[in-house]
């Protein structure tokens, strides 16, 4: 006589959470690696506005800024931000070229800066 048996084995089933932990850590994995993105992407966008915010300062003073290295400390969004402005006349346009990099200074931020390139009129 032949006994039938439903179930599982005891084998079976450490296999198969095994299985199920794997993909759970994978998983866990691909979370923490989402976070970090996530979080340099926000002190990207930060650093880019900050930079955008004072170069159109610049576009919009009636007078240009002088020709040189400047820099300086910014606050934005309650983070604190280093920015160094390179004026340079570009002799072969005529205008004024200028580099503007901005940098978090925040003790959790990382030290990557920004760096916006744009031209001005020397006297509009």
């Amino acid at each position: 006589m032949r006994v039938e048996r439903n179930g599982f084995t005891l084998l079976e089933l450490l296999v198969a959470l095994a299985v199920f932990a794997m993909a759970a850590l994978a998983l866990l994995q691909m979370e923490g690696a989402s976070i970090s993105r996530t979080a340099d992407l926000d002190q990207r966008l930060l650093r880019e506005i900050v930079a955008q915010n004072m170069a159109a300062e610049i576009l919009t003073d009636p007078s240009p800024p002088p020709l040189g290295t400047a820099s300086g400390m910014i606050e934005n969004a309650g983070r604190r931000f280093q920015w160094t402005r390179n004026v340079a006349l570009r002799s072969d346009y005529g205008v004024l070229g200028i580099s503007l990099s901005v940098r978090e200074t925040t003790p959790c931020a990382q030290a990557q800066a920004f760096t916006l390139d744009f031209t001005r009129l020397p006297g509009a």
